[in-house]
Formats: C-alpha cells, sequence, structure tokens
C-alpha cells in the first residue's frame, strides 16, 4: 500500500514539473515576441524620424531677398502679382501647384552637381542657381564641367560647396509662392522656376 502512494506521488510529481516546464517555454515565446515588436515599433519611430529630418532639410521657402546685381526682367510671360501653375517637380508637393509669382528675372541658372558642406549625400543635377548666386561669379556665364562654389543658400550645406556645372541656360527665373499640394502648407518666395516650368492657370482664364 505505502510503495502504490509512493509511486503515485512521484508520478505527480513529474507531471507538475513537465507542467511547469511547458508554461516557461510558453513565457519565453511571448516575451521573444512582445520584445519583436517593440523592437519594430522603435525602429519604424526611428525611420519617421529620419524621413522628417530630410523633409526640413528641403525646406523650399526663403527670406525674398535676391543678389543686389540681379537684373529685373522686362518682358515675360509672367507679370509679378499674377498666376501661374508649376510644372516642376524638384520637390514633393511643388508640381500642379498654383503660384503667385514675386520675381522675375533675366540671368543664366545653372543645374549643379555638389556635395553638401555639413556631410550630407552628394546631391545631383539640383535645379536651379542663378549666376548671381556664385561666389566671385566671371562675367561670362560658366559652361557645362565648370567648377563653381555656390553662394546660394535654398537648402541645408549649400552655402560654400563646391559644385559641377551640369548645365547653363540664359533665361528669365521666378521666384514664387505656393501651397504644398501634399501638406497644404505655404512656401514663400521659392527659389527657382523657368519660364518653361510655368503653365497658364485654367481657371482664372475661364473666368476672364
Amino acid at each position: 500500500m505505502y510503495k502504490k502512494w509512493l509511486t503515485g506521488l512521484v508520478a505527480l510529481s513529474f507531471s507538475v514539473v513537465l507542467v511547469a516546464c511547458g508554461g516557461s517555454d510558453g513565457n519565453m515565446d511571448n516575451n521573444v515576441i512582445e520584445n519583436d515588436t517593440d523592437m519594430q515599433v522603435e525602429n519604424n519611430e526611428n525611420n519617421e524620424a529620419n524621413n522628417n529630418d530630410d523633409d526640413m532639410d528641403m525646406d523650399p521657402s526663403s527670406s525674398g531677398e535676391v543678389p543686389d546685381d540681379l537684373q529685373e526682367a522686362e518682358e515675360t510671360i509672367f507679370l509679378v502679382g499674377s498666376e501661374a501653375v508649376i510644372k516642376a517637380d524638384h520637390m514633393p508637393g511643388m508640381k500642379g501647384a498654383t503660384a503667385t509669382i514675386d520675381g522675375v528675372y533675366d540671368t543664366t541658372a545653372y543645374i549643379v552637381t555638389y556635395t553638401p558642406t555639413d556631410g550630407g549625400e552628394k546631391v545631383e543635377e539640383h535645379k536651379w542657381v542663378i549666376h548671381e548666386e556664385l561666389e566671385d561669379p566671371k562675367e561670362e556665364p560658366y559652361k557645362h564641367g565648370d567648377e563653381v562654389v555656390l553662394e546660394a543658400d535654398h537648402m541645408e550645406g549649400m552655402k560654400g560647396a563646391t559644385a559641377t556645372i551640369d548645365e547653363a541656360i540664359d533665361t528669365v527665373v521666378y521666384m514664387v509662392s505656393y501651397e504644398d499640394t501634399d501638406t497644404g502648407e505655404e512656401v514663400k518666395y521659392h527659389k527657382w522656376v523657368t519660364e518653361e516650368e510655368l503653365e497658364l492657370d485654367d481657371s482664372v482664364e475661364d473666368e476672364q
């Protein structure tokens, strides 16, 4: 009788141990899943923060100040104070926006490639920097392949950077204000868009 009782007690103890071990494994699995989820959420938050930093670097607004030697254009399609639709897509939220013309100037506009002075990644074929925004510019326009130093500060790390001229165009450039089509935020005195990157606002034309 005593042996049967002892055998039953041992069997019961062994079952308890197995259940306890099984429960421990389940808790470990749950902890692993929770930790993986926490890490994924943290990584997503970090990526979102980095994306926000990139957007800040691309702030398209400016003070509206222009170089003293920049010449106002006399014959233009779009007049100061008029509206036009932007065809350019230099940055998100620009293409398709209705812009107000703040300034119109005759100049040479450059597409440039440069490495930002703040250690950012190389910027390829940035549109646009104008002749008067270069450091000690010569009188004649620069050509493809020439190296220049930028005085423009349209973006973080631009001013003081050494740039290569990708393309030079004698044209009319416009300083414009518009509402970002993605965020709805107002962009003030953006520099620059060319005449070819604007078109008449059909809605304004129809009202007239």
